[in-house]
């Protein structure tokens, strides 16, 4: 006898809100309906466990069919299957779930044996709608009756008693899909190539054989062995679809390298070996298993304003979300890998995932394994240490920066940086272990380029005192070690800045019997450097370059540059963020003496003008104004050629010519 039903919910309002607004991918029905056949099989054998042998223990398997001309496809199970009441109450009543009932039903059950479910099913079930014009689920519990359960996924179902002679206990879903429109395919779900893709896409670590037959043609042959032109023989071959053991699931000792390696290359579709692996199993309050890979390349999107960080997400081998975001901070975005965790809180579609400590537990207890594991590398094998420095270096200086120096304790010994003193990039730890008592920063000098770095006039007073610099040549560089402000209570200071605090009483003494012997020649030197420059004053770090640019507190010339760089099309030129320069001269220098030694201020203030453009091409900044840099350098050359005594050989050759004309 058939009983038709309405749904006891808010009928189709409801149901058209699961099938359209809850499920954003049509494929996923494929996954749900093969999830909650897997947990149906769990559900059985935990009954038959405790049957204590009454009920017999079945190794449980799933079965995909599919009806290319009714256009069907069917999932089966030899699980617990349901009864009449089971099948109204979890199918005639969207999203009661049937799994979570039955875990409180037995949770108070002392037993070793553990139930491991993630279906909702009457909640997945409904995902069937999206692709589906009509349902079919034929189940019958053991030794029970047969049910078929029919329904349009509108308002009504029937429910009537079926014969199941061949069927133990267990279900089948039976999906007749919708019809093909311009927009959607339908009929691709019945293909082959279809079904195995998405099998292995979502449900290959599936603990139970995901089975399906597939006929293959092969050419006829007559009694002679020859192909009969144009005839075939079918032959059919029950096919295993899913690999059913996930690699991270298996015991770390038996996992070996190579098989990671070649995970990697499979999954993410790389050409290369990983630059490092990590196989991660946590056990305890929080339980989840991990594979993690950082690349040998960067993403060549990495950069790109699209680029989608992530973890693949699965819940008991189950594929749940790609690229979950949530899983890695923003500083390593560039790992690849996957978190597998029985702890998942997953509402009813399993691809909305609820806001829960879970996953920045898991967030947090990746990102110190895998700053753990790059300590390692930088220990053991600091050659490929440096090479992924060289890839990824900037993203973990982006992760001081970006939290403000939250991250500073666990990140800043893996940094390293090129230094004056050394052929190799070198950690903060070696720097400061070479540091003379005495000293009392760790000094960088920041630039554009490595080799414009190494121009720098300011560089030559610590090379002749043998004191290391860090050269600092990304952009982000300074502004990172601007957020620390110190490496183990060790300050930096950048060379381009005033060292006032540094200098002893003799060199203080000494600057200002300079600065009262010359001030005419100071105050003229900076009379045309008008708003370049703050103060032009005398330089302690020259040894032989006559002029450097230096900064105050704040800015450096660097820091400035990419700031504006940026940020550019400030409105007002007074917005921009300046550094506070000063033109440092080197009063031993030859140069300095001979300008010193002129009379006329007008010739001294051009002078003023070369030296700044000279001393801010050496830092590695264009001339701003061409023109003028040309006309003061081609005068005050000629005037340096007009003032020389004429040599003997322009007088033999003007004697000649006296001669001649007499």
């Amino acid at each position: 006898m058939k009983e038709e039903k309405e749904f006891q919910t808010e009928s189709k309002q409801l149901l058209n809100l699961m099938i359209n607004s809850i499920y954003s991918n049509k494929e996923i029905f494929l996954r749900e309906l093969i999830s909650n056949a897997s947990d149906a099989i769990d559900k059985y054998r935990f009954l038959a466990l405790k049957s204590e042998g009454k009920d017999p223990l079945k190794d449980g398997e799933i079965k995909i069919n599919r009806n290319k001309d009714e256009k069907w496809i069917e999932i089966s199970d030899d699980g617990i299957g349901m009864n009449k009441e089971e099948l109204e109450t979890n199918l005639g009543t969207i999203a009661r779930s049937g799994s979570k009932e039955f875990l409180a039903k037995y949770k108070e059950m002392k037993d070793d044996k553990k139930v491991d479910l993630i279906g909702q099913f009457g909640v997945g079930f409904y995902s069937a709608f999206m692709v589906a014009k009509k349902v079919e689920v034929r189940t019958k519990a053991l030794n029970g009756q047969g049910y078929l359960f029919t329904s349009d996924g509108i308002e009504k179902y029937t429910v009537e008693e079926i014969e199941l002679p061949d069927v133990v206990s267990g279900s089948s879903v039976r999906v007749y899909l919708k019809d093909d429109t311009d927009d959607e395919k339908y009929s691709r779900f019945l293909e082959d190539y279809e079904i195995e893709d998405l099998v292995k896409k979502y449900s290959d670590y599936i603990r139970y054989p995901i089975k399906m037959e597939e006929v293959t043609k092969t050419p006829k042959k007559d009694a002679e062995g020859k192909e009969i032109e144009g005839q075939f023989d079918e032959v059919k071959e029950v096919k295993t679809l899913n690999s059913m053991i996930p690699l991270w699931k298996k015991a770390k000792k038996d996992v070996t390298d190579k098989e990671l390696a070649d995970f990697y290359k499979a999954k993410f579709g790389e050409y290369e070996d990983p630059l490092l692996s990590l196989y991660i199993k946590a056990e305890g309050l929080l339980s989840y298993d991990a594979l993690v890979f950082i690349p040998s390349h960067a993403p060549y999107n990495l950069y790109a304003e699209n680029y989608e960080k992530g973890l693949d997400l699965y819940s008991k081998g189950i594929f749940i979300k790609e690229k979950c975001k949530e899983l890695i901070p923003d500083y390593l975005k560039f790992v690849k890998g996957l978190v597998d965790s029985d702890d998942l809180p997953l509402n009813i579609s399993r691809e909305m995932l609820q806001k829960a400590p879970v996953l920045s537990k898991i967030e947090a207890n990746i990102e110190k394994k895998i700053l753990e594991r790059l300590a390692q590398l930088k220990k053991e094998d600091y050659e490929k240490y440096l090479t992924f420095f060289k890839i990824y270096g900037d993203h973990l200086k982006f992760g001081i920066y970006s939290t403000y120096g939250v991250k500073k304790d666990e990140i800043q010994d893996l940094l390293v940086f090129p230094s004056l003193n050394n052929e190799k990039p070198i950690s903060l730890a070696d720097y400061k272990a070479k540091m003379d008592p005495s000293q009392k920063f760790i000094y960088y000098a920041s630039g554009k380029t490595l080799e414009s770095i190494k121009l720098l006039p300011e560089l030559e007073g610590y090379k002749a005192k043998n004191i290391d610099v860090l050269l600092l040549a990304d952009s982000i560089d300074e502004f990172t070690l601007k957020m620390m402000h110190d490496y183990l209570k060790v300050e930096f200071k950048n060379i381009s800045e005033e060292a006032k605090e540094e200098l002893s009483q003799e060199e203080k003494d000494k600057l200002a019997s300079l600065n009262a012997t010359y001030k005419r020649v100071l105050d003229d030197l900076k009379k045309p450097l008008n708003g370049k420059v703050d103060e032009v004053a005398f330089s302690t770090k020259l040894v032989n370059s006559p002029v450097c640019i230096s900064t105050k507190e704040g800015l450096s010339l660097n820091m400035e540059h990419v700031i504006n760089e940026q940020q550019p099309g400030y409105k007002d030129e007074n917005e921009k963020p300046k550094a506070v320069k000063v033109l440092e001269i080197n009063a031993s220098s030859p140069l300095f003496q001979a300008v010193s030694s002129l009379d006329n201020d007008e010739d001294i203030q051009k002078y003023g003008s070369l030296l700044y453009d000279e001393a801010m091409m050496l830092e590695g900044f264009e001339v701003e104004d061409k023109k003028a840099f040309v006309e003061n350098l081609n005068e005050l050359m000629l005037k340096a050629i007009n003032k020389k005594e004429p040599s003997p050989l322009k007088e033999e050759g003007k004697a000649e010519k006296d001669v001649t004309a007499k």
